[in-house]
């Protein structure tokens, strides 16, 4: 995979303009819009279970997101998942906070199990709880994993039949066989609400241009990572606040030629 491949899936998400169904937790949903408009998407906030379905069939792809689940949450993130299956719309899957409780961990896997999920992300203590692994976690935050995280995730994807990407110091991308491994970004985005779910929706709105969906995957964290890192050398001696608002501006900021200049990725297998 050459960069130039990655900035061409950029450009085509802003040519595009592709129709991004989120059912996303409460936290997150201004971020997540103003954040997938800066990109040069199309966001769309639809929960209710009369029109979640052909909300789905209508976009180029839907993220379910189950930070603040509750039970109509959850029906209509399984009606609108069914709905993009038949309509060929591919789904993005995080499991926020999955081993946190037994509700969270048994509705992350009722997901998997009904909706055919295209990629799901999620920290290595998510996405090993998922597929049944007992790994530690705090709440719905991200912590240091202890494990082996490139066989993690290559156990998740051959599991689960779909792209897991783990994010985390640096993100694993597998299908089971090609796995990559995306070193860009900031650890002052760890201090911001909400980038992980965001980065879930700017997964989607890759994967709603790009068939290749390791490639979508791989541009994605790229991106996102260098949008991070400009953000933070403009105002990491300022703060958390400043650099969310910054982020969003280089979100829309972020050229071709960035990308094939910054982005920092290699593939093992």
């Amino acid at each position: 995979m050459e960069t130039n491949s990655l900035a061409a899936v950029l450009q085509k998400v802003r040519e595009v303009n592709p129709l991004v169904h989120n059912i996303t937790n409460v936290v997150v949903t201004n971020f997540t819009a103003n954040g997938l408009l800066a990109l040069g998407a199309s966001p769309v906030m639809a929960y209710a279970v009369e029109e979640v379905a052909d909300m789905a069939r209508i976009a180029s792809s839907l993220v379910l997101n189950i930070g603040t689940l509750n039970a109509q949450n959850v029906e209509s993130m399984i009606i609108a998942g069914i709905a993009a299956n038949q309509a060929e719309v591919p789904v993005i899957f995080d499991p926020v906070g999955a081993g946190a409780t037994r509700y969270r961990t048994d509705t992350a896997q009722k997901i998997m199990k009904d909706v055919s999920v295209a990629v799901i992300r999620g920290n290595a203590s998510e996405i090993a709880n998922v597929v049944g692994d007992n790994w530690e976690i705090k709440g719905v935050d991200a912590g240091d994993a202890k494990g082996d995280i490139i066989e993690l995730a290559l156990t998740a994807a051959q599991k689960l039949k779909c792209v897991v990407v783990i994010t985390g110091k640096e993100d694993v991308v597998t299908d089971g066989f090609k796995t990559y491994i995306v070193a860009n970004g900031h650890p002052i985005m760890t201090k911001v609400t909400g980038m992980g779910c965001l980065l879930s929706s700017v997964i989607g709105a890759f994967a709603g241009v790009e068939k290749d969906l390791i490639r979508a995957a791989v541009a994605a964290l790229a991106y996102y990572g260098i949008a991070g890192e400009k953000a933070a050398a403009k105002t990491v001696e300022i703060g958390p606040g400043s650099f969310q608002i910054e982020f969003l501006n280089q979100l829309s900021l972020i050229s071709s030629e960035d990308m094939n200049q910054i982005s920092s990725f290699k593939k093992l297998s």
